[in-house]
């Protein structure tokens, strides 16, 4: 490693080597509260009723119920507090904040879907040095073949995302005799009926879901996270028999699909509209079956800048490091 390197790295400030780090949710606490905001007053929380569904750019969905008008544009806060709606919150509330402007709307499910891409983020879990020297050393080195670079202040609003625990669940898609499994941390459930998802639509793992149409969304054991991680790479290939996956002898009631080893949860999902923004291709599901295995926990992840400003605060981190 050059001396440049080294160097940025020590002012990073960064407790952590790893970028994302891995952790049991049900065991993660304190965690964020996320807010919906209007000219520094609390219009409601939305820390379960919005999905994290896009990074290049940052894409937010938001649940509303009908007859709410789904505003133009967002200001989102993240705070450890406990806030009301109609109440004004100071500067001191909010650890992290995010303004953002509509670029899609949905129905379903009996709520309306508001899609909001980010324009500007800030954040206190580090100081400016250390965010500086962040920035310049993803400029400088992570510019590879296969990685998606964000530029400019998308990598703070990128840390922000990730600053609330994103699960890591893995599908299960079918083509003909073969299979393919691989992960995903950009999903998340729309109600009872429908559930979103967004997958880079250059992938093969994404052409692969919309030719099929029908698959199978498993939430994870937290001590399966160095298997569902290494299954990565499989968002760029193609199908092959199952025994080249970490499949059990469980199979999904509704279509048939193999269970990998360690589920939680699954859910069997039919898709039912798409568009795309960016790399992404988000997608709304409805859920055909869902069923609740007998484990509890499950596998979630947050980013290195978080885990670092909850160390400072003298929050436990039960990290699980690959």
């Amino acid at each position: 490693m050059n001396l440049t390197r080294r160097l940025l790295m020590k002012l990073s400030g960064l407790k952590f080597t790893q970028d994302y780090l891995c952790i049991d949710k049900q065991t993660f606490e304190p965690t964020l509260r996320v807010y919906l905001t209007n000219q520094g007053v609390i219009v409601n929380e939305i820390s379960t009723t919005h999905t994290f569904v896009g990074y290049s750019p940052q894409i937010f969905a938001i649940q509303f119920y009908p007859g709410h008008t789904i505003p133009t544009t967002a200001e989102i806060i993240f705070s450890q507090k406990l806030l009301s709606p109609n109440e004004r919150f100071g500067k001191k509330d909010a650890v992290a904040s995010l303004k953002m402007e509509k670029i899609h709307e949905m129905a379903s499910g009996g709520l309306n879907l508001g899609f909001y891409r980010g324009k500007k983020g800030s954040h206190s879990f580090l100081p400016g040095l250390n965010q500086l020297a962040i920035s310049l050393h993803d400029k400088l080195y992570n510019r590879k073949p296969g990685n998606v670079f964000l530029p400019g202040n998308l990598l703070s609003q990128v840390h922000i995302a990730y600053a609330v625990p994103r699960t890591i669940s893995l599908i299960t898609v079918k083509e003909g005799e073969n299979f393919n499994l691989f992960p995903t941390d950009l999903h998340g459930p729309v109600g009872e009926s429908h559930y979103l998802i967004s997958l880079r639509h250059a992938g093969k793992a994404c052409a692969q879901v919309i030719r099929q149409q029908r698959i199978l969304i498993s939430e994870m054991n937290p001590a399966m996270y160095r298997q569902v991680y290494s299954l990565g790479r499989n968002h760029m290939q193609d199908p092959k028999p199952r025994e080249n996956f970490p499949f059990g002898r469980e199979i999904s009631k509704a279509f048939g699909l193999p269970v990998p080893d360690g589920m939680a949860r699954y859910r069997e999902l039919a898709l039912e509209e798409r568009f795309e923004y960016g790399i992404h291709r988000i997608m709304l599901f409805r859920v055909e079956n869902s069923f609740a295995g007998e484990e509890s926990h499950t596998l979630t992840h947050v980013h290195n800048v978080y885990a670092t400003w909850r160390h400072k605060q003298g929050q436990a981190g039960n990290y699980l490091l690959r």
